[in-house]
């Protein structure tokens, strides 16, 4: 993680909050793979809390999706530490940017799947899972090819990891409150519907976009 160009632009980055504590982990002997990898627990964590709720009903099914939702966002604070950490606090590695992509590409796929396992009542919902983990990972690849061939990293939607994440995430804590008016799973069935469609278009204007780029490098 040394070059600032293809680093993901986060708002959330700038709050001074976020410094704060991203000091503070610079001043503690932590580094940015260690908290890599604990993106990983969580995101198995969250998981397992997905594939849980799949398997409870009532007020027990709430709580494990409100879990998974916190869990999901326990992810999402650890990946955008290890970059604070590893920039901010001069603590970059040679082998940071495979600690910085390879668990995104373990976690994404981790959780989508899980949102399967999460709608038993669902047939569609197995295959759509897959199919969303599998685009959400060629998202990602296509933004990695195009930066070996010299391209900027392209972290255009519109359903890119944060919104992906977003929308899991939302669709959770929806989930928990279905005890109320009935109708399981429907929110987080509509919602991989939308990932998936939203992936592969996300898929669809990197590629495209990689390619403009190498066309107009060309001509040049």
């Amino acid at each position: 993680m040394t070059d600032l160009s293809n680093r993901r632009p986060l708002k959330i980055r700038d709050q001074q909050l976020m410094r704060r504590f991203a000091a503070w982990l610079s001043r503690r002997s932590v580094t940015p793979n260690q908290i890599s990898m604990l993106s990983v627990i969580f995101a198995l964590g969250g998981g397992a809390a997905l594939v849980m709720a799949g398997q409870t009903l009532a007020a027990e099914r709430s709580l494990w999706f409100l879990a998974a939702a916190l869990l999901i966002q326990l992810r999402l604070l650890c990946n955008l530490f290890d970059g604070m950490v590893a920039m901010e606090g001069g603590k970059q590695t040679l082998a940071g940017e495979l600690f910085n992509d390879v668990p995104d590409r373990i976690a994404d796929p981790l959780l989508i799947i899980a949102c399967g396992f999460a709608l038993p009542d669902y047939p569609s919902a197995m295959w759509l899972a897959w199919l969303g983990a599998l685009l959400a990972v060629m998202t990602a690849y296509i933004r990695v090819l195009g930066v070996s061939l010299g391209l900027p990293a392209d972290f255009r939607g519109p359903m890119a990891k944060q919104q992906r994440m977003a929308l899991i995430t939302g669709a959770a804590v929806i989930s928990a409150l279905e005890i109320f008016w009935g109708h399981y799973g429907m929110v987080l069935w509509i919602s991989l519907i939308v990932l998936v469609v939203g992936s592969a278009m996300t898929a669809l204007r990197r590629l495209i976009g990689a390619y403009l780029r190498l066309q107009q490098r060309g001509a040049n």
